[in-house]
């Protein structure tokens, strides 16, 4: 098939968008590629068709284990064999997986970056069919992007597996810096870059100096028809919010990381249908979720960079109408984030502590753990050993860094399980337990695909057909389980911690103090840029597409401070033309105040009297306080 008839096929588009088709054929003839399509762009299509023209498997490296699932189910249910293996499956599971990759008709293998440390998984792509590398959130490759993550300095390891295959970069943001930063890090044989324009021009971006945010949130509301976006920092205030607005009249929801997975997508579905107007979420909302006619989408809290903040506003007007990206900003915002940013990074002596405190956590001994995962309660362990939750979160990224482990914020794995013995042997089991055969004659009408998978399963599914509770449904699997009959892997949405190495004394651990002075200055000069975005009285969209490296574009016409420009233009010219008529007039009449605002062509009442008082005040006119006179 031809590239136009995949996406015909599969897509059901009769053409591509912007850009796409240009990068597909870069790759199809075997050019690395960095391709920068800004939010909504179309990204994936870009290296599924080209993956789906080719012979072979396409490997998706990519750091959001939401989207990544997002594009497995999409890309099955359009037909497409895909998976993913991300951290907290087990061996056993990884490893039938891989199987399935190299030998069955998996076109797509999705793996978190973490995976790619794996001795096994690395084992096994060796003897992969590759037909392609693609490498989504890219800039995560960079330390001096927003998002650095260490575990995608790895990404290039595939290269010595397969030295031929080219690679495809994709992110909607990068700085030429970061640009050229992707480039090397992935062993680029030549740069080439397909970057489109990173301007918005149906986005109106607005910044309001703001005491009270509640009220505006309200204003905003009431002003914009249509559905919106309202990006807060905590989950707490996501709750909190979503209620005031609906105790307002406005029907909203919240979402964030600590939602189950049912529960996400049944409110991600009620906004994308319209059945809520108001999402209010943590910046855990949004990839991957392509609404098209989205009119607002508001900040009540200071983004972390620029990078994130134009991700997130431009999931506003995807349909190309206007929308609306209002930031809400006042003097005390810069002194939290000031604030904030002193007690975000911790001192090597503090990581030492975290990584010994977490090895006590999960009654590690020393040299043991290697390649183990483990749910981490940050709560819980937060509080038990007295530890700031967001310098923890740090610790952890900067232990991952060293590569001692690593650290997935909020992985969400669904209840699953697979049968370790054969028909026979199963179905001699039921006939010596008979109290086992019906539960287990559930199972099998119920999942099919068990005895060579891991399969899906949703306790209170199970529950509900076999007359159970959901506890005892639990407790039986996890007997079999005991008996050697299956495997089940029960539901987590907990981050994850995997140790890359054994448990080391901390006298071993050897962390990299230049990388944390490094990674605090990158941070340093996002958050200012994010401050000078906020306070500087120029056009808004000029701002960002100059820190985006795109130098002497047009104003937008559309934002605040442009907005306010043509406000203040238009009240000179219509106070220059009410001046002129006035000394028309009164040169040929003293008039008084009713005929001369009547007689007067320009401008609204409060413009005249406005321009009458001005020129009182020059001493232009006159009045004995009855009549005006030059």
């Amino acid at each position: 098939m031809t590239i136009q008839q995949i996406l015909k096929t599969y897509w059901n588009h009769d053409s591509f968008r912007p850009f796409q088709e240009e990068i597909i054929q870069s790759v199809l003839l075997g050019r690395d590629t960095l391709a920068l399509l800004p939010t909504g762009g179309g990204k994936s299509v870009c290296f599924q068709v080209p993956a789906l023209a080719k012979e072979g498997i396409c490997i998706v490296v990519s750091p959001l284990i939401a989207l990544m699932k997002d594009q497995v189910e999409n890309l099955k249910a359009r037909g497409i064999e895909a998976m993913a293996i991300v951290s907290g499956m087990g061996k056993r599971e990884v490893d039938i997986a891989l199987d399935n990759c190299i030998y069955g008709p998996v076109k797509f293998l999705y793996l978190s970056p973490e995976r790619l440390l794996s001795e096994l998984v690395r084992e096994r792509i060796k003897y992969m069919n590759v037909n392609l590398i693609a490498v989504d959130e890219a800039h995560c490759i960079s330390q001096w992007g927003y998002d650095f993550r260490p575990p995608y300095l790895h990404i290039s390891d595939l290269r010595e597996l397969h030295p031929e295959v080219p690679v495809m970069a994709l992110t909607a943001t990068a700085t030429a810096e970061v640009r050229d930063d992707i480039q090397q890090k992935l062993l680029f044989k030549q740069f080439n870059v397909f970057q489109q324009s990173f301007e918005r021009k149906n986005i109106s971006y607005v910044v309001q100096n703001e005491e009270n945010k509640l009220r505006k949130l309200l204003d905003i509301a009431k002003g914009v028809k249509g559905s919106g976006i309202v990006y807060v920092r905590s989950r707490k205030e996501a709750d909190e919010i979503s209620k005031f607005y609906n105790e307002n009249g406005f029907k909203a929801d919240f979402y964030h990381a600590g939602l189950t997975m049912e529960q996400r997508s049944l409110k991600q579905e009620s906004w994308k249908t319209n059945r809520t107007r108001i999402i209010v979420a943590t910046n855990a909302f949004g990839m991957g979720i392509d609404k098209p006619d989205v009119r607002f989408v508001i900040h009540k809290d200071m983004p972390e960079s620029l990078e994130a903040y134009y991700q997130e506003a431009g999931r506003g007007g995807r349909d190309e109408h206007k929308a609306y990206a209002v930031l809400l900003y006042n003097y005390a915002d810069r002194i939290k984030n000031e604030k904030k940013f002193l007690t975000n990074f911790p001192s090597v002596d503090e990581i030492k502590v975290i990584y010994h405190n977490l090895g006590n956590y999960y009654q590690l001994a020393y040299g043991t753990g290697e390649g183990v995962s483990f749910d981490l309660d940050l709560t819980e362990f937060c509080t038990r050993f007295k530890l700031n939750p967001t310098k923890t979160i740090n610790a952890l990224k900067f232990l991952e860094q060293d590569d001692y482990l690593s650290f997935n914020e909020s992985v969400f794995l669904p209840s699953r399980f697979r049968f370790e013995v054969f028909n026979e042997e199963l179905y001699n089991f039921q006939i010596q337990n008979s109290s086992w055969d019906s539960f287990i004659k559930t199972l099998l009408r119920s999942y099919g695909g068990s005895f060579e998978n891991y399969v899906r399963l949703r306790e209170h599914d199970l529950a509900r057909r076999s007359n159970l509770s959901v506890q005892q449904v639990i407790e039986g699997l996890k007997q079999l389980q005991e008996l050697g009959i299956l495997n089940y892997l029960q539901q987590t949405d907990q981050p994850q911690v995997t140790y890359l190495r054994p448990r080391l004394q901390n006298n071993e651990l050897i962390i990299n103090r230049r990388y944390i002075e490094d990674r605090k200055a990158t941070y340093r000069r996002k958050m200012e840029a994010v401050f000078a975005y906020a306070e500087h009285e120029k056009c808004r969209s000029q701002m960002l597409l100059a820190y985006f490296d795109e130098i002497d574009v047009d104003k937008c016409g559309v934002c605040d401070i442009c907005l306010e420009e043509k406000r203040q233009k238009n009240l000179a010219e219509t106070a220059d033309n009410i001046t002129s008529e006035i000394v028309e007039l009164l040169s040929v009449d003293n008039l008084n105040i009713g005929a001369l605002i009547t007689s007067l062509k320009s401008g609204t009442e409060k413009d005249k009297i406005e321009t009458i008082r001005l020129l009182l005040d020059a001493g232009k006119i006159k009045t004995d306080g009855e009549r005006y006179y030059l």
